[in-house]
């Protein structure tokens, strides 16, 4: 590692310079918007981290048999209606 990093001290401005306007003795009131919005934006990040149920490799397997199985006597009964209806 061919870096070399200063060792001359820095500037250290954090936390800003505070203004006459500051109390720090008075509690900071949050208002019932910012608590409201809060509470919704943990709501959403609960449901986001929900967990989901994972399906397994076999249940799909099986479901797609399903699919096909339903998909083929389908075609077989519709083929079986066409052959036995009279032709016009």
């Amino acid at each position: 590692m061919n870096t070399t990093l200063s060792t001359a001290p820095g500037r250290h401005d954090h936390p800003p310079h505070e203004s006459e306007q500051y109390q720090p003795n008075l509690p900071r009131r949050v208002s019932p918007l910012d608590r409201l919005a809060l509470h919704v934006g943990v709501a959403l990040i609960k449901w986001g981290r929900r967990p989901k149920p994972v399906e397994s490799r076999e249940r799909r397997a099986n479901r797609v048999e399903l699919e096909l199985a339903r998909l083929a006597r389908e075609s077989s009964t519709e083929r079986s209606i066409r052959l036995s209806t009279p032709v016009r």
